[in-house]
């Protein structure tokens, strides 16, 4: 067999012999692997590339921190109590440990705890001795790089409100030394502040710490301006992988966010304050703890005499502050120092940029565009942060959403956007600010998934890690995006210019219309019985009102008469039909079929009524537990009863009367909108831990509670009339085209070299509506359909996650199956598309939808220059 070209550049041989100076790997105390297993065992197979985005806690942390509060009682600081105390004196004692992380001392700095860097930010915009702009008297100035965290920006909010003018400055003019000042104005007393990032959390880079003395002695300024410059290190970034010494580079402020730097605490922060201006800042509010005395009906009030506690609203989070203290124990005795860190990230980071430059594609075209400012030389410019785009033979970028989705079928997690870093991401994707209010206006925000507009990329995909990243992650990130792009089914060319010739299994065109097919009624019934075990099944369906056949036509489907610009059927063509008919009453798990269903204000009665939650409360869909396609709900009306079923469980039932007034209401999430819901008991949460082996329970949708969908129509406006949603993620119901299956089945398997039966990708596709038309896709240029009495407005199109990827049968993962559903769509994983009830009455039990009901298209988005296989039938 042929040696892999790739098996040597990825090999750890070749990553030691090419570490740049300085550099090393693991921390020489133990192996790193081991070290692994037994301080994140929880990691498991993931590979985890997000540590500039919240770095993970060991568990010799945890212990420590837990071991701590078991031995000692921790009371309230303000009291007098021996709790008290203690609690005080250890408060304190973290105040001497952060400082000599940083090599610092009290006479030289105070500790301001916080909530993080955002709320530091904060308090030094409102508590800054600012000037104000006052009748021609030039006052205070507030600059900032334009490279820097949305929330030193933010600071402008304040600073504009105090009549002080900001002004941002663009990395380029600072680091070119254009504003160098020839003669200082040592008569101008007027305070300045500037704010840049040690590094910058979009790209890694590191601004000279050099800056800070340069600025403070009125050798370089931000702008042309006299008075006397203050700096504010943005230090989140750079102190999580990196030592910063503030002997030598006494910043005047820097706040912190200490989950950056060991993972655990979230909730706490600090801002190191320069003791020569804390005297200076102002004070606009007092709390409890922060007042020597005040009055309640007077306006009198005195500061207490500490910064710290003059700046501490309230009762410090302390039992999070006792963990900071453990947690650099804990990283000094992993690690040995932040300078270990420092090399050991920067090794990983080189590595990993070197390999990526090369890739190619047999034209020569980059495979991925990298958005640095060094060259991954020296770890003094460069932190462990890597921002790329991945791109298309031709040059075409490829969404991030797209590549975070198909990440995450390998296990990986890393960040896509713009990192709340909207400056940076402008300078380096070349959006301009008519972009950014284009991008907003056509429904892109900061945090979505939209990543490209007119081709065009709103954001980037981003990696960084941490203290206990390994070789073996960087190798599982590489192997994803060479298999992602250059695997079998890319002709691609090795860094030695060695040709690779795919080898793709072929297999015959079957015809769709040789395939095994029954009679589809009788398919219905023997399928749906097995499923069931229920023989009566089919006389308990409600019934419709009046002589409904399955066969009925499109001349005798009653259509309101807004809708009379509707196409007529040309002759020869098959009309569009129901196939299948499929609800889930438990969220995630496995369909129930059926041959005819009730309608209701919420989609298919029953419909995503209920789901699985773990021991908080939150949602478990497959993406976190595909077992969950193994349970399998079925329902009889007859009864009045759900059962639900798995194998090698005995059955359980649950009733479909509402107990929500009976029973604990209860709060929850769904595709991040609030739901009312209520808990269905001890019995079935016992059920549901014991089959998928952890805590959970079963939880129902009230029925007084309306969760409207925020969903916008295929134009991207808010439809007149808003659906009313079940615990369903986006829309009332799902539809997708048999003859698209088809025509998809065929493709995925010539790619995949996998047979791939038609039912079970109709299974993955989760839909409640399957139909077959005459062409494939001709659903996604759908406006308006309608089915017997009943009309549906669509939507759009359904962008696919990971649950495609599982079989439904087995709970088995494929990761390839979304990879070659975006390369069939055009780098899309589009496919089906959601519909909603286009009424404004309350539907009733009597309206139902049947297999083998017509589907009349009512209106769509083709032009009327468009061939007559895309017209609406």
């Amino acid at each position: 067999m042929a040696e892999d070209p790739w098996e040597k550049m990825l090999s750890f041989q070749s990553f030691q012999s090419k570490l740049p100076s300085g550099a090393a790997y693991g921390y020489g105390r133990e192996d790193l692997q081991r070290l692994c297993q037994r301080e994140f065992p929880r990691l498991g197979e993931v590979t985890y590339l997000d540590h500039a985005g919240a770095t993970l806690y060991p568990e010799s942390l945890l212990k420590a921190f837990t071991d701590d509060l078991s031995t000692n009682i921790y009371g309230n600081p303000h009291s007098q109590n021996i709790s008290s105390k203690l609690t005080y004196d250890t408060i304190e004692h973290v105040r001497f440990r952060i400082l000599q992380h940083f090599n610092t001392t009290i006479e030289d700095y105070t500790v301001i705890f916080t909530s993080g860097s955002t709320a530091s930010f904060k308090l030094i915009a409102e508590a800054f001795p600012w000037i104000p702009e006052n009748l021609g008297k030039p006052g205070s100035r507030f600059c900032y790089l334009t490279d820097n965290h949305t929330s030193v920006v933010g600071m402008r909010v304040i600073t504009t409100a105090k009549n002080v003018i900001f002004v941002p400055v663009k990395p380029k003019d600072m680091l070119s030394g254009a504003n160098i000042v020839k003669e200082k104005d040592n008569d101008c007393s007027t305070p300045h502040l500037f704010c840049y990032p040690a590094q910058s959390n979009f790209s890694g880079v590191k601004y000279p710490l050099a800056w800070i003395k340069e600025i403070q002695c009125g050798k370089l300024s931000p702008i042309e301006v006299k008075g006397k410059w203050f700096v504010l290190l943005d230090a989140a970034s750079y102190t999580s992988t990196s030592p910063l010494d503030l002997s030598i580079h006494q910043a005047d402020f820097i706040p912190l966010s200490f989950y950056k730097i060991f993972g655990f605490p979230t909730g706490i922060g600090a801002l190191l304050v320069k003791n020569e201006i804390a005297s200076c800042l102002r004070k606009t509010f007092f709390g409890g703890g922060t007042a020597a005395a005040y009055l309640a009906e007077e306006d009198f009030y005195s500061p207490r005499q500490s910064v710290a506690e003059r700046f501490e609203d309230g009762t410090v989070s302390f039992l999070d502050i006792i963990a900071v203290k453990h947690g650099f124990d804990v990283l000094e005795k992993i690690t040995g120092g932040m300078e270990n860190i420092k090399q050991h990230t920067f090794a990983l980071a080189h590595h990993t940029y070197s390999v990526l430059s090369t890739l190619k594609y047999a034209n020569g075209a980059a495979l991925v565009r990298i958005y640095s400012d060094t060259d991954f030389s020296n770890s003094d410019i460069q932190g462990p942060i890597i921002n790329f785009n991945v791109l298309e033979e031709n040059g075409d970028i490829i969404g991030y959403s797209q590549v975070d989705k198909l990440a995450g079928l390998y296990n990986i997690h890393m960040r896509t956007g713009c990192f709340c870093n909207t400056g940076a991401c402008q300078q380096h994707l070349g959006i301009s600010h008519d972009d950014i209010k284009k991008n907003l206006q056509a429904g892109h925000v900061c945090g979505d998934d939209i990543d490209l507009i007119d081709g065009h990329p709103t954001g980037s995909v981003r990696i960084s890690f941490g203290y206990m990243s390994t070789f073996e992650d960087v190798q599982a990130f590489l192997k994803f995006i060479i298999s992602f792009r250059l695997s079998a089914f890319n002709l691609v060319k090795s860094p030695c210019q060695t040709e690779i010739v795919p080898k793709i299994t072929s297999f015959p065109r079957q015809n769709s219309n040789t395939c095994d097919e029954k009679n589809a009624t009788e398919q219905h019934l023997e399928r749906i019985i097995n499923n069931l075990q229920l023989r009566h099944h089919y006389t308990s369906v409600i019934k419709p009102e009046g002589n409904v056949h399955l066969t009925k036509s499109c001349a005798e489907i009653n259509i309101p008469k807004v809708f009379t610009n509707s196409v007529e059927v040309p002759n020869g063509r098959k009309t569009i039909t129901i196939t299948n008919i499929y609800l889930y009453p438990i969220k995630s798990c496995a369909a129930f079929e059926v041959m005819q269903w009730p309608i209701g204000n919420q989609g298919l009665l029953y419909d995503r009524n209920w789901m699985v939650t773990n021991q908080n409360g939150v949602c478990i869909t497959q993406k976190q537990e595909p077992r969950l396609c193994l349970i399998q709900p079925l329902i009889d009306l007859d009864q009045n009863v759900m059962i639900i079923k798995a194998e090698g469980m005995n059955p359980i039932s649950v009733s479909l009367e509402d107990g929500g007034t009976l029973t604990e209401i209860c709060q929850s999430k769904v595709c991040s909108h609030r739901v009312q819901t209520y808990d269905c008991g001890e019995q079935l949460a016992d059920w549901f831990t014991k089959f998928l082996g952890r805590q959970c329970r079963l939880i129902r949708q009230s029925s007084g509670f309306k969760r409207n969908s925020s969903k916008k129509n295929k134009k991207g406006e808010i439809p007149a009339v808003i659906p009313s949603l079940s615990l369903v993620n986006e829309a009332q119901y799902l539809l997708i085209n048999m003859t698209s299956i088809l025509q998809l089945r065929e493709q995925v398997t010539t790619s995949l070299g996998e047979s791939f039966l038609p039912q079970e990708l109709i299974y993955r596709f989760r839909a409640n509506i399957v139909i077959r038309t005459n062409e494939p896709f001709e659903e996604d240029f759908w406006d308006q359909i309608a089915i017997g009495p009943l009309h549906f407005r669509v939507l759009g199109p359904c962008h696919r996650c990971l649950v495609i990827c599982i079989n439904q049968q087995t709970g088995q993962r494929n990761k390839d199956f979304l990879q070659r559903l975006s390369s069939i769509r055009d780098r899309k994983t589009n496919f089906g598309i959601y519909l909603a009830n286009h009424s404004e009455t309350e539907f009733s039990l009597s309206n139902t939808i049947l297999v083998g009901s017509e589907i009349l298209v009512l209106k769509n988005t083709t032009s009327s220059t468009s061939t007559e296989e895309n017209k609406s039938v």
